[in-house]
Formats: structure tokens, sequence, C-alpha cells
């Protein structure tokens, strides 16, 4: 029993070091205490009258960030002064919040310390049209009263809902977003996030996806090993992407 946990142990840290440093010192530190201000990648309201969709991912809190990712949106309609931005967050839902939050902070803040990647990016004529779909599939997300972190439903399975019912932001989320090949209702098959290509999952813990966008995914107990075949590249747990950014 001692040489496994012994085992499991090396393989987490070795998983951990393929992240980078940075993941390492923020599992260490107090979490609540890093630094939760904008990034400057969302555009400034009174310099973008166009609207705005985006959609980020930042490394999670405490050891989970380790192996794992939390996404949000955040859009503006044109000529709206603010953004909103819609994520589902856990903390609370035990004393009755709703796991669905609005606006809990700006944009593309740092999510407790790490800065977050932009995965999707659309402008104008472009953002415009979805935003409306947006709303609806948020205000559908069957999951409002309710959160798992493992595998899910969670940040990423209301994010992935999301893409799947939005099919034009051709959303593609890491492979390090755990939780989103947790399908609605416990639907074994449905549409990849990115609405590219059809997936198959067992309650999210087991399951294969074949999207244009994805590539190729297999999911074990939440952790994916995949390839990325329109932007070559290798997908592992905790590491993500290897290859073409």
């Amino acid at each position: 029993m001692a040489a496994r946990v012994s085992r499991l142990t090396l393989l987490v840290w070795l998983l951990a070091a393929a992240t980078g440093c940075s993941a390492i010192e923020r599992a260490r530190g107090n979490w609540s205490e890093l630094s939760r201000e904008p990034s400057g990648q969302a555009p400034d309201p009174s310099l973008t009258p166009e609207a705005v969709v985006q959609v980020y991912a930042a490394r999670t809190v405490g050891w989970r960030g380790l192996l794992a990712v939390h996404t949000w949106i955040a859009l503006k309609p044109g000529g709206a002064r603010g953004y909103t931005r819609y994520e589902v967050i856990g903390w609370g839902v035990d004393r009755g919040l709703q796991a669905v939050r609005v606006n809990r902070t700006g944009p593309d803040n740092y999510w407790f310390g790490s800065r977050p990647d932009v995965l999707v990016d659309l402008r104008g004529d472009d953002a415009e049209p979805v935003i409306e779909k947006i709303q609806a599939a948020v205000a559908a997300y069957p999951y409002r009263d309710s959160y798992r972190t493992w595998p899910g439903p969670n940040s990423n399975t209301f994010t992935a809902f999301v893409g799947r019912e939005v099919p034009e932001l051709r959303l593609k989320l890491p492979s390090t977003a755990i939780g989103k090949d947790y399908l609605v209702g416990g639907t074994p098959i449905g549409m990849a996030p990115s609405g590219t290509g059809l997936q198959f999952s067992l309650l999210g813990l087991v399951g294969v996806l074949g999207a244009w966008e994805e590539g190729v995914e297999v999911n074990v107990l939440g952790l994916a090993f995949g390839l990325d075949v329109k932007r070559p590249a290798l997908k592992l747990p905790a590491v993500g992407r290897l290859g073409v950014p």
C-alpha cells in the first residue's frame, strides 16, 4: 500500500513540475492573498464601442491548480459601458448560494495569481449575434444550485454547456478543463464543446471525443489525453498542450 501511495505522490509531483514553477508556488501559498487584479486583456469599454465576447481559462486555486483550470465567459453588447461576467463557483453552494455567479469580479482578472488565457475573442459583427444566445444558455444551465469539483458539474461543465448551446463560439476548451466532459442529464452522447464534433462520456469519468477543433481526446477519470490535428499538438493531463500554440 505504501509503495502505491509513493508512486501516486511521485506522479502528482512530476505532473506538477511539468506545469511550471509558478503553479507549484501558487499551490504552496495562501491563495486568498494572491492577485485578482485586471490582466488588461479585455478591451476598455470606453474606447471600444463594438460588442465583445471573450472566454477565459486560468489555473484554479490550491493543489487543484496543478491539474486543472477554471473557465468563465465575459461579454459586452455594442455600446455597453461595462462587461457581464458569467461563471460557476462552488463556494457557498452548500449554504444556499447559486452556483452561477454574475460579475463576481472583472472580465479578465487574475484568478488568484493565475493570469488567464483567452480561449475565444469575438468582436463587432461576430460577437453581437451570439450575445443573446449566450445569455439564454446561461439561463438554461440545469445545475444552477449544485456543484461538484469532480467529475462535475463544475465551472468547466458550465462553460462547456454554453459552448454546446452556442456553437458559433467554436469553443475549444483545454484538456485541463476537468469537468468539461460531464454531459447534462447523464446523456452518454453529445456535441463537443466546440460544436464541431461528437463525444461519448459516462458521467464525465470515461469517454472519447472527436471534433475538428478539439481533435481526438480520451478521458480517463477526468484526465484528458489527446491529439490536436488542426493545430498539431499533444494534449496531456496537468501539462495541457505540447505543440503549436
